[in-house]
């Protein structure tokens, strides 16, 4: 009885756990994946359907009203795009049209955001009248600009009633001057992009940085350009990238602006492309156009992204 006392009673070895425990754990696992599911389903449709579809049709000759003469040509859509001077000519003015949009939108975006940020009398009304061009649309921002522009009723009467031009000037239909034209009335309504993106960005910025830069002698310039530059450095470069594609791809303003004229004058790579399809009814080609917008847009904003180092730290 002593010996049974004393001995020790082990319990027993750990086994595998209950297979009834696989199910919440499966279950826990999976859940991420069926919460994102409706996300990937609708890119699948709505985005790699229709990109796939442009690919398969730049790759075939299809013109909607000869059927007849469908077939598959490979390369050859771009081959021919090689050959056409109008493609060249409108992607030389989308590159023109991004830089000058972009470059100019972006210095007085800043400026305005500059401005709306200090505190003064009026302030909620002066942001107010700054940002309300973003809610226009492009046609009816279109329809404004060609009552303005209108060499009977225009600006430019009143302006020649007072000695100032000349009577009927019409600047869309001049080619010197409808390049100019159409790039005030996209920056009407594309400055307050930026002006929102950077307002947002410069109210973030810490206090205490442009009170050590005060400290240490440095006047409203030097703090500008040491501490509020490099804090809106990635607004910026992000706030550039959309817009540069965006303006890139802008055709509902040019369409109803000047539809790409005087004699092609302002004819985008876009707007050549929706000229294709609503005219000669050439998908196939215009589908090869698209997918050469779509690689060298790609290119640029990686090659960019690159050069920025966007997200990097200094």
């Amino acid at each position: 009885m002593a010996l049974a006392d004393r001995t020790t009673v082990r319990p027993p070895a750990a086994g595998p756990p209950p297979t009834g425990r696989r199910g919440p754990r499966l279950r826990r696992a999976l859940a991420p994946y069926a919460l994102i599911s409706p996300t990937v389903l609708l890119l699948a449709v709505f985005l790699v359907v229709p990109v796939g579809s442009v690919v398969h049709y730049a790759l075939q000759h299809h013109v909607v009203n000869e059927p007849y003469d469908d077939a598959f040509v490979g390369l050859g859509n771009f081959r021919a795009m090689l050959g056409d001077q109008r493609f060249w000519d409108s992607l030389a003015f989308s590159a023109k049209w991004v830089v000058a949009e972009v470059l100019l939108q972006l210095l007085l975006g800043l400026a305005l955001a500059l401005i709306v940020n200090e505190t003064f009398v009026g302030r909620a009304m002066a942001r107010a009248l700054v940002f309300s061009p973003w809610a226009v649309s492009g046609v009816l921002t279109t329809s404004i600009w060609m009552l303005l522009y209108n060499p009977a009723t225009g600006v430019f009467h009143y302006l020649s009633e007072i000695g100032v031009g000349n009577a009927g000037t019409s600047v869309l239909g001049n080619p010197d001057t409808v390049f100019g034209a159409a790039v005030v009335a996209e920056l009407w309504r594309g400055v307050p992009f930026f002006a929102i993106l950077i307002l947002a960005d410069l109210q973030s910025v810490p206090k205490e940085l442009y009170e050590a830069a005060s400290i240490d002698g440095a006047g409203r310039v030097r703090s500008f350009l040491h501490v509020t530059l490099p804090h809106l450095r990635d607004a910026i470069v992000l706030a550039t990238l959309l817009r540069s594609v965006w303006e890139f791809n802008n055709v509902d303003l040019l369409y109803t602006l000047t539809n790409g004229g005087p004699a092609g004058a302002t004819t985008s790579l876009p707007l050549y492309v929706a000229q294709l399809a609503r005219k000669s009814y050439d998908f196939g080609y215009g589908s090869a156009l698209t997918t050469a917008a779509f690689v060298i847009l790609l290119f640029c904003s990686v090659l960019y992204l690159r050069l920025s180092k966007f997200g990097r730290q200094r």
